[in-house]
């Protein structure tokens, strides 16, 4: 059997990549926007006056450049609700109320897709794909 030699060379489109990366970063944050819109509509948010919801859950996105964004409570009584599911949560306002209120979201939830199946749908848009 005779040797031979074989080269190649790569090019890499450094703009393309950049767009790429850029649109991961947007589809990131969009994703994380969608799923408090998400968790806000399914109504299982302690709710009395609103602020746990509305004014203090919010999206930190202050990493979303190196993968990484948050859904933040910053109340105290927040993490107290969220890891006391037997609490009898008041159902006037939101007939879902409950503990651990992203639980349907997370792996092994009935929404547990929902994330992944959105920042592909994001991602595809943004790249016009």
């Amino acid at each position: 059997m005779a040797g031979f030699d074989v080269s190649s060379t790569v090019e890499i489109d450094m703009g393309a990549l950049e767009k790429l990366t850029s649109s991961a970063t947007k589809a990131l944050e969009q994703t994380a926007a969608a799923l408090l819109s998400e968790v806000k509509n399914a109504e299982v948010f302690p709710f009395e006056t609103g602020n746990l919801q509305n004014e203090s859950t919010f999206v930190d996105d202050s990493k979303a450049a190196s993968g990484q964004v948050d859904l933040v409570t910053d109340t105290p009584y927040g993490r107290r609700l969220y890891y006391h599911p037997e609490y009898n949560f008041n159902r006037k306002f939101h007939a879902n109320a409950r503990g651990k209120w992203y639980e349907p979201w997370l792996p092994g939830g009935q929404h547990e897709d929902f994330a992944a199946e959105t920042f592909a749908k994001l991602y595809k848009k943004e790249n016009n794909l």
